[in-house]
């Protein structure tokens, strides 16, 4: 019983290092640049097939990353949802969608690596539906959305699905910048993850309060001029 528990502790521990060392290696490079090997040597294993042995394939590993921090976040929306419940404030729902993300990552320290890994995985074309479907298919990430669709009725359907993929490219991409600012000392306009998670909610509340212009629709021919300079 002790000589399986401690190979099941080892086990653990070899996942554990695996995970820490991809994150980082996919956060700072890429994941299509960072090989298996790479991965291995830097979570000190000496067999090239420790990744796939303990993940299957690049996919698993990736979404196994992405729920190492899932119930994290999800935890935090939860409490947010719940905080919100009854409110007819478009903001509070904005907040529920934006905020999880980095007061989760105020919660990791610095450095942490997440924000840009989620950049890097979102933007490889490969392996963006599943993160999409690990992170962004919470409950309580699909509760705060309705809400904010039930607060702006008169949204038309091709607006609000613009407006949420706005709202992911933000929330990714600035999250991601702070990230990458903390952790290699720069200045950052914000002096705390919850002072930038504010800012960031007051940005995208906005986004979605915009006026909708008159037939900004299907019907208005790609690259044409509807607005101001």
């Amino acid at each position: 019983m002790s000589g399986r528990g401690t190979r099941s502790d080892r086990a653990v521990a070899t996942q554990q290092s695996i995970l820490a060392a991809a994150e980082q290696l996919f956060a700072e490079h890429g994941v299509a640049n960072v090989s298996n090997r790479q991965i291995g040597l830097a979570a000190g294993q000496g067999n090239n097939t420790a990744v796939s042995y303990h993940f299957g394939s690049r996919s698993g590993l990736i979404r196994a990353i992405v729920r190492a921090h899932t119930e994290q976040i999800e935890s935090i929306r939860l409490r947010m949802v719940e905080q919100a419940e009854g409110s007819t404030a478009t903001r509070d729902w904005v907040a529920c969608m934006v905020e999880p993300f980095a007061l989760h990552l105020a919660d990791l320290g610095v450095p942490s690596w997440f924000a840009r890994f989620s950049a890097q995985v979102m933007s490889d074309p490969s392996h963006r539906e599943a993160v999409a479907r690990e992170s962004l298919n919470s409950p309580s990430l699909t509760r705060a959305v309705e809400e904010v669709h039930r607060c702006l009725p008169d949204l038309p359907e091709e607006i609000r699905l613009e407006r949420q993929d706005m709202t992911r490219q933000l929330m990714i991409h600035m999250i991601a910048e702070r990230e990458d600012a903390l952790a290699n000392g720069r200045p950052t306009s914000r002096g705390s993850w919850h002072r930038a998670a504010a800012g960031l909610t007051d940005a995208v509340t906005g986004l979605w309060s915009a006026p909708v212009s008159t037939g900004a629709s299907d019907m208005v021919p790609e690259g044409a001029v509807t607005g101001g300079p």
